[in-house]
């Protein structure tokens, strides 16, 4: 039986605006897929999103949608999910969002280990702006901020994640939309801060003006730049280079949960007061 993306998507605002080829669509629905498959009540979910393409996400989800500052979706994000526990958080975002001027409080979200679900859709670029280097633009590649070739060293953002405590670290990527929401459910189902990296292409601001050709062919590029965590683990440290592990890289399920941290300190300051125990 097909699967009814009707009951999850603002069907009035379709058809998407996104450039045809463009993996957001393909990750939009492999976040309501996992949604599905978890039994959520969307009316218990928020998703809330930045500035960039990937901001067009909480558009089109019929659950309770925050549309945030550029860099901010992480800090608005922690604020509901303090305020609300109970209820289940997601955050999608892009690499420049997340990774540049968003970056600190990417670093501190995974520092708290607070429980939300971070989705970075990272096509290496600043899509929606015109092709400006982003955290994650390979080095040698043109951007209008870099027309003699990119210099910066290139940010590996799930290492960044792990170094800064996330407890629920991941990568996929748009070319195989089943294991993407796979990894997406063991996030969603952690206890708290889940980042998932997910690779996808932007064939119109950073395929064509590399010249790469269409969306299949920058496809096959983000193919040759992954392969899977056991694989990559056997490879020698010479063969990692320009390559990136797939699947779940780490994962701490004993961390305490930020909420949970938070409410400890409510009951202590409670107590002392003569409060509530």
């Amino acid at each position: 039986m097909a699967f009814n993306y009707d009951e999850y998507l603002r069907v009035d605002k379709m058809p998407t605006l996104w450039c045809w080829g463009c993996g957001d669509g393909i990750i939009l629905k492999a976040v309501v897929r996992a949604i599905d498959k978890l039994g959520w009540n969307m009316d218990d979910v928020c998703l809330v999103s930045g500035i960039g393409c990937s901001g067009r996400i909480s558009s089109y989800v019929n659950c309770n949608t925050v549309h945030t500052t550029h860099g901010r979706t992480l800090a608005y994000a922690t604020g509901i999910k303090l305020a609300n526990p109970s209820k289940k958080v997601i955050v999608v975002g892009g690499d420049g969002d997340g990774l540049a001027i968003g970056g600190n409080h990417t670093i501190h979200a995974c520092r708290r280990n607070i429980d939300i679900n971070y989705v970075l859709i990272n096509n290496f670029i600043y899509g929606l702006t015109n092709s400006q280097t982003s955290p994650t633009t390979p080095q040698g590649m043109w951007t209008v901020t870099a027309q003699y070739g990119n210099i910066d060293p290139t940010f590996d953002a799930c290492k960044l994640a792990e170094a800064a405590g996330a407890s629920f670290v991941a990568r996929e990527s748009v070319l195989d939309p089943k294991k993407m929401e796979k990894v997406l459910v063991e996030g969603f189902q952690h206890e708290g801060f889940s980042f998932i990296d997910i690779f996808s292409n932007c064939h119109v601001n950073l395929g064509r003006k590399n010249k790469m050709g269409e969306a299949v062919d920058t496809l096959k590029w983000i193919e040759n730049l992954i392969v899977s965590k056991k694989k990559y683990d056997a490879l020698e440290e010479s063969e990692k280079n320009q390559k990136y592990p797939t699947g779940i890289l780490h994962h701490n399920p004993d961390a305490i949960e930020y909420c949970k941290a938070y409410k400890q300190v409510q009951e202590k300051a409670q107590a002392k007061k003569g409060g509530a125990k």
